[in-house]
């Protein structure tokens, strides 16, 4: 660590003295402290478009049409002027400087959805590799109970067409398309895809399938196998060939005879004494096989290219909101050999001090993303882990806690931002108001305040969101979501209030 808070001095020590071998980017890091957000144009006279976020390259700036028509990409540019005299922080900005061109160049606009369709501004994956970014279109969802299609589940909703686009973010080029008809696929906030690598898993709730695809370097993407039904690439082939033995009989899918039979071998090798088994397993298997049954499958995603974290639960806790609040199970799924691993409840202690201890394990980032490798967790920040032990203490219920904790399992992919003004071992912040999770916040009428960690006295920089002089009714609801470039001083926050334009505010340094 640097012994002096001066920059001119820290950049001295950076040349002659050597960190510690792994360290080098951590400390480096450091340097944010002294280089932070300066100034906030308020009001930016920005398009009229929903921003999404910065890739995590930070290359560029995502953005959807007002219509969710049209996809628009921007680079992130930097302002430059020139002034009289002096040109320091206390002269004006040039009446430029309010518009949004200012800082970001458009790319190029593309139309992805067609007819009756329209983009979900919730999903966005991208492939930093190849820098290839996914998109969702759908048409709209219908609540109709339609089971006539062979496999659909009882009560889940469907969407006609869902679509998956493989763009190019260099120059729109539309790579490939996958389209999932009379389906339900949960796209908001990505929930119901993980990008792993050059992997994609898209689950779908209403067949109970999971969709593996692989993108290849030309962009094309080539499904290499479905979870589900079946497990074994020839299980379809065998069952059909056997069509007079099994003729009139119904079997279970393959994914849950898989469950079944480890929850079974589990159970059994509980009970070591011969005589008490047989009790032992119709008062923990049989006695709930039909609840096993009916589990389906709420979310799933990659540990690593070869093991997946399958969620179980009931069919309502599938499309409910509330669905942190059911009972769920948790099943480590090896695809390779197709057996489950391991299996537990979502209020098993051994699930949560696994989160607690490996938490960058279920996080999943691909080794090739440098700026995602420093997002803060429980495993790689002695600041995150007190936080969550400060919580667990306080928690009444260590029970509820475990529940709680366990609920934001399985990962959502790429959804915490990877810049260094969330690192705790630099900054402390309100949580509560804003966070590295890419989620809407309810809008304070305060500024928020990022204090250092070394000098807990010292605020290094304000953001508020909204218009300069506040709101005119403190009472309308308002939220705000806030886009920080991965490693730049730049930082977009925007506030929605309900029947109100939205209000862009830039944050930067000058």
């Amino acid at each position: 660590m640097f012994r002096s808070n001066n920059v001119a001095a820290r950049v001295f020590e950076r040349q002659i003295l050597t960190p510690r071998p792994g360290t080098s980017i951590n400390l480096f890091r450091h340097f944010y402290e002294n280089i932070c957000p300066t100034h906030t144009i308020h009001d930016l006279d920005a398009p009229d478009n929903a921003f999404r976020k910065f890739t995590n390259d930070g290359l560029f700036l995502i953005s959807f049409s007002r219509n969710h028509q049209d996809l628009i990409i921007y680079r992130p540019t930097w302002l430059s002027y020139s002034c009289k005299g002096d040109c320091s922080n206390f002269c004006e900005l040039p009446a430029k400087s309010r518009r949004f061109d200012s800082f970001f160049k458009e790319i190029y606009s593309v139309g992805l959805a067609g007819s009756g369709e329209f983009l979900c501004r919730d999903f966005f994956l991208y492939w930093e590799k190849k820098r290839i970014g996914i998109f969702a279109t759908s048409t709209v969802q219908s609540n109709e109970n339609d089971v006539s299609n062979e496999g659909a589940i009882n009560g889940m909703p469907s969407i006609d067409k869902i679509t998956f686009h493989l763009v190019r973010l260099e120059d729109g080029v539309i790579l490939d398309e996958k389209s999932f008809c009379n389906d339900f696929i949960n796209l908001a906030h990505g929930t119901g895809a993980f990008l792993y690598e050059d992997l994609l898993c898209i689950l779908s709730l209403r067949y109970q399938i999971i969709h593996i695809l692989q993108i290849r370097d030309s962009g094309n993407l080539v499904e290499v196998r479905m979870i589900g039904p079946f497990c074994q690439e020839d299980d379809q082939l065998f069952l059909q060939s056997n069509s007079q033995v099994i003729q009139g009989s119904s079997f279970l899918p393959g994914i849950k005879q898989r469950l079944l039979s480890f929850i079974f071998r589990k159970t059994w090798n509980e009970e070591t004494d011969p005589k008490l088994r047989v009790q032992h397993l119709k008062k923990r298997f049989y006695f709930h096989f039909q609840d096993y049954v009916d589990l389906i499958i709420w979310k799933v995603q990659f540990l690593d290219r070869h093991h997946l974290l399958i969620k179980f639960g009931s069919v309502e806790g599938g499309v409910s909101r509330t669905a942190d609040q059911n009972l769920s199970f948790f099943a480590v799924y090896n695809m390779e050999t197709t057996e489950i691993v391991s299996f537990y409840q979502n209020s098993s202690e051994e699930l949560y001090s696994f989160f607690e201890r490996l938490y960058d394990y279920f996080n999943a980032v691909s080794r090739t993303s440098l700026h995602s490798q420093f997002i803060s967790s429980y495993t790689n920040n002695i600041h995150a882990l007190d936080q969550l032990l400060s919580m667990k203490t306080k928690s009444a219920s260590f029970s509820q806690f475990v529940r709680k904790m366990i609920s934001t399992l399985p990962y959502t992919c790429q959804s915490h931002s990877p810049s260094p003004y969330f690192d705790l071992s630099l900054f402390r912040y309100d949580d509560k108001m804003i966070s590295a999770i890419d989620r809407h916040r309810h809008s304070a009428e305060h500024p928020i305040k990022f204090i250092s960690l070394r000098q807990p006295n010292v605020v290094k920089f304000k953001i508020k969101p909204g218009p300069e002089s506040g709101a005119v009714d403190s009472r309308q609801k308002k939220v705000s979501s806030f886009l920080f470039h991965p490693f730049l001083p730049l930082i977009l926050s925007i506030q929605q209030t309900y029947m109100q334009p939205t209000v862009v505010n830039l944050h930067f340094r000058r």
